[in-house]
């Protein structure tokens, strides 16, 4: 075999390797900024050249620098150069080549353009043919990972917003009772969940609020989460204490194998005397923040879970002045892995809040200060409190 015979082979080996290290080494993850900064840092190591990616958010969109690499003297074989930047059938423009500058489109065949990558070199030989191809292969698989991943997050967007106002929507409560809820996923590749909170208007000027988790996750609990929701506002309907509409609901849920179990909390506010009666199916329990800003779990019977067809729910009824301000919740906002609860029900009630805490900021200090945004499990949390007559 002639001594250039060979060399092209070799060269042809290194091009290959390089290819197959591209595929491992971009798009490791479904996540744009990750993808291009892989990208950014194979350029840089196996073209020896600084690399830069400019991604747009949407077509026509400005260019936006997303990643950015200096050139490393140490790493995998580079390409081979030998042959001149129009070897091999792939030839560059006169000025590209003059500058040592390589520009190659984010895009696979004839879809519209994510982005660019360019690399760029102050010394040293111009970009051969080889280089420039295997630049293009790195871009157009990034390109692909791109679009997978902004694909995904759309999907995810869409889910999350569905989630959101299927939870984040309640019944309208009475106006003498002010609210505010919260909603978080577990974390960021969560879709939909089973979490749910509700808040029911009724008679004489009473409210009832509701927080319920159905077990597991996906859209096979947020679907059934869906029906909970439904049959809570058909029997609550009926004005019936919160004890008797858990056993109705459970009573219901039970003939329908296809549901799962869920846990539950009803609080029925009546303002006009100041108090709240509870009534719980396996959740855990609500928590009264002060006008001083103190937290005081509030200490309830526990019935079995919605759909195991016991029943056993017992009420227990205790004042709320206006004053107070009270948080209902999931286990997501308060459980951790390997913690037993009562520790992490502790860490709760030992939270001091601002004096006077509206709802609102009763739900922000308590997501922050627990660091629910951090979550193994979807959070869903709704806080009320009696609002204050205006002085007649």
């Amino acid at each position: 075999m002639a001594e250039q015979d060979v060399e092209r082979a070799e060269a042809l080996l290194t091009r290959v390797r390089a290819l197959e290290q591209a595929i491992g080494e971009i798009g490791t993850t479904l996540d744009e900024t990750n993808t291009c900064r892989e990208l950014a840092a194979f350029a840089a190591r196996h073209l020896r050249a600084a690399a830069a990616v400019d991604v747009a958010t949407e077509p026509g969109a400005p260019l936006r620098r997303a990643a950015h690499a200096e050139p490393t003297t140490s790493g995998p074989e580079p390409v081979p150069t030998g042959g001149g930047p129009a070897a091999h059938g792939h030839p560059l423009p006169a000025s590209a080549a003059a500058a040592h500058r390589l520009s190659v489109s984010l895009a696979v065949h004839d879809e519209t353009p994510l982005g660019s990558v360019t690399v760029s070199r102050t010394d040293g030989e111009p970009f051969s043919g080889d280089e420039a191809a295997l630049l293009r292969h790195a871009a157009r698989l990034a390109a692909r990972h791109l679009a997978h991943a902004r694909r995904l997050a759309a999907t995810e967007d869409t889910a999350l917003h569905l989630q959101r106002a299927l939870v984040a929507e309640p019944g309208r409560p009475h106006p003498n009772l002010e609210i505010a809820g919260g909603y978080l996923p577990a974390g960021p590749r969560a879709l939909v969940g089973g979490d749910w909170f509700e808040t029911v208007r009724l008679h004489f000027g009473r409210s009832l609020l509701v927080v319920g988790d159905v077990m597991g996750h996906g859209l096979d609990a947020a679907v059934d989460m869906n029906a909970y929701r439904t049959a809570l506002r058909e029997v609550a309907a009926t004005d019936l204490p919160p004890h008797r509409v858990l056993r109705h609901l459970d009573s219901v849920v039970a003939e329908d194998d296809a549901r799962r179990p869920a846990t539950c909390l009803l609080v029925r506010v009546d303002p006009a005397r100041a108090a709240a009666t509870f009534a719980s199916a396996g959740h855990l329990p609500p928590v009264v923040f002060g006008a001083d800003g103190s937290a005081e779990l509030v200490d309830l019977p526990v019935g079995p879970p919605l759909g195991t067809g016991v029943g056993g729910y017992e009420p227990t009824t205790r004042p709320l002045h206006p004053g107070d301000t009270l948080l209902i919740f999931t286990d997501g906002l308060v459980e951790r892995r390997g913690e037993d609860i009562d520790v992490s029900l502790g860490r709760l009630a030992a939270l001091r809040l601002p004096p006077d805490s509206g709802p609102g900021q009763v739900v922000d200090e308590v997501l922050r200060r627990l660091d629910a945004h951090g979550a193994e499990d979807d959070v869903a949390v709704l806080a009320a409190r009696i609002r204050a007559r205006a002085p007649q």
